[in-house]
């Protein structure tokens, strides 16, 4: 009892109290102490708060499972691997297009895509390659005849101007494993002195695809521009694609304690006049801190043994999102926009709903950048910056800054937890990202309270004792509308 009635004095390694050397002494005498105590109060959980209150979806089974759906009608592309004018199942790539470059040339084309045909599941910027031409499962399978393809190649050269020739496929042969053979006559041609577009070597990894972003593979992919048909024609060949894939994830079960006896709980104090109170308050903070802890840092989300582990964003975003360099002392604002238009680039993430959590450092670094234009550079009112600050608002509680980009507003929140990580940025679309407490069957796992009176061995005394549980897990969905920027 003694020691909740007096001050722990703060002291410097010679014994003496920070400050001053005169104690406090015993609580209760007044010492003409004021009638307030100052509380520092902090951004505890900014990552837990946005998900659960902007996407909280109840589920009534400790492994949950998801569905994603990837469509197709923008993956409708192949690379070139090789064509030839005479050869019906071509084996090289020759050096320009003579004998196709005419209209109504007949030529042969073998293509290959570095997706999966199974899920759309494609490989992430700055991630090991997953999906090559050729692999099981990359086979393209919607091209049909009297569909109309165009093809890039440089003009004149292999470092010359892109130009294209468009297509029209007369027959389609899918024997080869992991390639289509088409069989094409010229459209619209090119003078014979052009040079195919396959996928080079300064760009290729293995069998042509990359980890490069849509925008630097995008003059090697050949695409579906339409269908035309002869008069009088019946019914088209059609194809059907399979867009959707699967996931998992685990519930977890947080725990925090507290106790204290009746007799303690009936005293009343100076400041917190009800230490119960006073406790209770911290440990639900304390339970709150240690759920965000475990949903930014946990691995992959493991129910072989007991306990279960829900998933780590930082852990899964690493893994499979868009993965981008930062180092703050050498990254321009030019780099980093150029990192933004590979992360949101709307053939596969032109979702608005991404959240940027980020380190104090990184919090600091976006706010230079953005504010050095107004600051040192704005001459007229009519110049504005392409990276400017232009407000901040509070959302759930969460401090947010707004940070106005070509590519739309960055939301951005300081996130001190990443501090003393390598982690720079985390870029959370919220539209893909649940937290999912177990309910059911009129049981709600989301952060019950249970209480209990405990008798103390050998003395008697009555003691209350509660427990704060928590059982949850986090949801994250399509790989690619996330990000992370690794400090290096």
């Amino acid at each position: 009892m003694a020691d909740l009635f007096s001050l722990e004095s703060a002291l410097t390694e010679s014994g003496v109290r920070t400050g001053q050397a005169l104690s406090t002494g015993d609580l209760r005498r007044k010492y003409n102490f004021g009638d307030r105590v100052s509380e520092l109060n902090i951004a505890q959980d900014p990552f837990f708060r946005m998900v659960s209150k902007l996407s909280k979806k109840a589920t009534d089974d400790p492994q949950f499972k998801f569905t994603e759906r990837r469509p197709s009608w923008h993956k409708r592309y192949a690379y070139l691997k090789f064509f030839s004018a005479s050869v019906a199942l071509p084996t090289t790539l020759p050096s320009n297009t003579n004998d196709i470059d005419a209209a109504g040339n007949t030529w042969y084309a073998k293509v290959g895509a570095d997706y999966a045909n199974t899920g759309n599941l494609v490989n992430r910027v700055g991630q090991s390659v997953d999906y090559e031409e050729g692999d099981s499962n990359t086979q393209p399978l919607f091209f049909l005849p009297d569909q109309v393809v165009k093809f890039p190649v440089n003009s004149g050269s292999a470092t010359g101007d892109l130009d294209y020739i468009a297509a029209r496929v007369t027959a389609v042969s899918l024997a080869t494993s992991g390639y289509a053979v088409l069989t094409l006559v010229t459209v619209k041609g090119v003078a014979a002195s052009s040079v195919a577009k396959g996928v080079p070597t300064s760009v290729a990894q293995a069998a042509g695809t990359t980890t490069e972003g849509e925008e630097a593979l995008a003059p090697y992919k050949c695409y579906v521009i339409g269908s035309a048909h002869s008069q009088g024609s019946g019914y088209p060949e059609t194809w059907k694609d399979q867009p959707f894939s699967t996931g998992y994830g685990c519930t977890q079960i947080w725990k925090t304690a507290m106790a204290m006896d009746n007799t303690t709980r009936a005293t009343v104090l100076k400041y917190e006049s009800n230490e119960w109170a006073r406790i209770w308050r911290e440990k639900l903070i304390e339970h709150k801190w240690d759920i965000e802890q475990s949903l930014l840092f946990n691995g992959a989300a493991a129910y072989a043994s007991d306990p279960w582990y829900t998933d780590g964003v930082v852990q899964y975003i690493n893994t499979y999102g868009n993965s981008f360099s930062l180092p703050i002392a050498t990254k321009t604002q030019d780099d980093f926009l150029d990192d933004m238009s590979n992360f949101l680039d709307p053939r596969y993430n032109n979702s608005n709903a991404t959240l940027f959590f980020v380190s104090t450092a990184v919090y600091n670094w976006l706010h230079k950048l953005s504010g050095y234009f107004k600051n040192n550079l704005e001459i007229s009112p009519n110049l504005s910056s392409e990276m400017a600050m232009t407000g901040k608002k509070k959302v759930f509680g969460v401090d947010i800054a707004v940070i106005s980009t070509p590519y739309g507003d960055m939301n951005v929140a300081r996130n001190i937890h990443l501090d003393g990580t390598s982690i720079g940025i985390l870029a959370c679309n919220m539209r893909y990202m649940s937290y999912r407490p177990l309910v059911g069957n009129g049981l709600n796992r989301d952060t019950a309270v249970y209480v209990g009176v405990q008798t103390l061995e050998n003395s008697g005394v009555d003691r209350r004792v509660d427990l704060i549980q928590t059982e949850a897990g986090l949801e994250v969905q399509v790989p690619e509308a996330h990000a992370i920027w690794v400090k290096s």
